[in-house]
């Protein structure tokens, strides 16, 4: 380490020509003396010196070409590191330094890859119901061009669900949330966009839908919710209710807020029902 930060001022910032200069002058060092002997003797032969010279000069870019050539898997992994490359091919298990550096930062490289994915994953994921959070449905809705910024946006929230928890434990209340998550994910369309937007509700972007669309689909999911609960309140199946609001590429804090407004006026109108922004009738 000492020699490296000691050498450092030669070509800073290229590795392959302070290894040519170091070796340049390290494999010179015959020649040097051999020309002051003869200098100081008299007994120099031009064309021998000549031809010497000549070939220390090939020696050297032969080495130094070796040289770059073994550092090349270092450089390799480096620009993986950095994620420039994909994967680096793995080398043969000839068990020199250079094949050992290799292995510990191909492994590093892979762990650290790793990691990230988990870690994007957990930032934009519900690690309870597996769909989106609201982090990641935002991010989701940033991602789209503008001209596909339209449809509808619902707020959807579970009927009484702190009785859920009071009642029957919170154990019950995370099955509840999960399988109403997979309940929605399994009834809606692929394009539909499906997130938990916090507690006990979801949020849903219906791409290219109008509401009479939007209206249908969850009021369907909500007939099929009586039919086949997935849990019971006091006797009763569990419902949910939701607010419906058309989505023109305006922001979507106004199309949420909006949705939310509805999802209110659903719940003020006895809870179990689809109801539209800006509009009271219900579905």
């Amino acid at each position: 380490m000492h020699f490296y930060l000691a050498t450092s001022f030669i070509f800073p910032r290229s590795l392959r020509l302070r290894l040519f200069t170091l070796c340049f002058i390290a494999t010179h060092m015959p020649l040097l003396g051999y020309m002051v002997w003869g200098f100081a003797t008299g007994r120099l032969a031009l064309a021998e010196f000549a031809l010497l010279t000549l070939a220390t000069v090939i020696g050297t870019g032969i080495a130094l070409y070796g040289i770059g050539a073994l550092l090349n898997p270092i450089q390799a992994l480096a620009q993986t590191l950095q994620g420039q490359e994909s994967d680096p091919t793995p080398l043969p298990q000839v068990g020199d330094v250079i094949q050992t550096l290799y292995a510990g930062m191909h492994r590093a490289a892979q762990v650290t890859r790793t990691q990230m994915q988990d870690l994007t994953v957990a930032a934009h994921e519900d690690p309870l119901t597996g769909i989106a959070n609201r982090r990641g449905f935002l991010m989701q809705i940033d991602m789209l061009p503008q001209t596909r910024r339209k449809g509808c946006i619902a707020i959807i929230d579970i009927d009484y669900f702190k009785q859920v928890n009071d009642l029957m434990g919170h154990g019950e209340g995370d099955r509840v949330l999960a399988a109403f998550a997979q309940r929605l994910a399994a009834q809606l369309r692929r394009v539909d966009h499906v997130a938990r937007w916090g507690g006990e509700e979801f949020v849903v972007f219906f791409p290219d839908c109008i509401e009479d669309e939007a209206c249908w689909s969850l009021s369907r999911i909500a007939a099929q919710m009586r039919e086949e609960p997935i849990g019971q309140i006091n006797g009763r199946a569990i419902s949910f209710s939701a607010g419906i609001a058309r989505w023109q590429g305006m922001p979507i804090d106004e199309m949420i807020a909006r949705a939310d407004k509805a999802l209110y006026d659903a719940k003020q109108q006895g809870r179990d029902r689809v109801c539209r922004a800006a509009q009271p009738v219900c579905c």
